[in-house]
């Protein structure tokens, strides 16, 4: 996973571009693999970990798309995504929720183990949702299959743009 982060970075550097992330269940694990590559102070502008719903509000997601799509659903990861672009002035943007095999007493909807991610890329308004499933013995593990997945995604996506 390295190699690809290193690479997305190379890329971002290369083209003058900037990503910031909002994450919730992944509590921040996406942005530290990013800053553990030399250079990323170059390309990260912001991150955010919102966990509760009110401060994802607060960083701009529409509440209204909470309430009518819950904070699991890709409707929300869209959300994240642009508005943490929109905030931190980042060409990328990476919006991370879901649920790691947790019960949450404030959202009771939604599947467990389920995690909706959206890539955004504000000067073209575009959205790459994508969403899975982990269930691993570890939250450290689930969140290392995310992130696998994200940088993928990410880097495929920059690769061809």
């Amino acid at each position: 996973m390295k190699g690809k982060i290193e690479r997305i970075v190379k890329i971002l550097n290369s083209n003058g571009k900037t990503i910031s992330t909002m994450e919730s269940c992944t509590g921040g694990a996406c942005v530290n693999a990013i800053t553990n590559v030399p250079g990323a102070s170059q390309v990260l502008n912001f991150s955010a970990i919102t966990y509760s719903n009110d401060f994802k509000i607060k960083m701009g997601v529409s509440e209204e798309v909470i309430n009518k799509y819950t904070v699991y659903s890709k409707e929300t990861a869209r959300e994240m995504a642009k508005a943490i672009s929109m905030f931190a002035l980042s060409d990328y943007g990476i919006g991370i929720t879901g649920k790691l095999g947790k019960r949450d007493p404030n959202n009771e909807f939604g599947n467990d183990n389920q995690v909706f991610i959206c890539l955004y890329d504000k000067n073209k308004d575009k959205y790459i949702d994508f969403n899975m499933f982990v269930d691993r013995d570890d939250r450290r593990d689930d969140k290392k299959e995310i992130l696998e997945v994200i940088f993928c995604k990410l880097l495929e996506y920059l690769e061809n743009v």
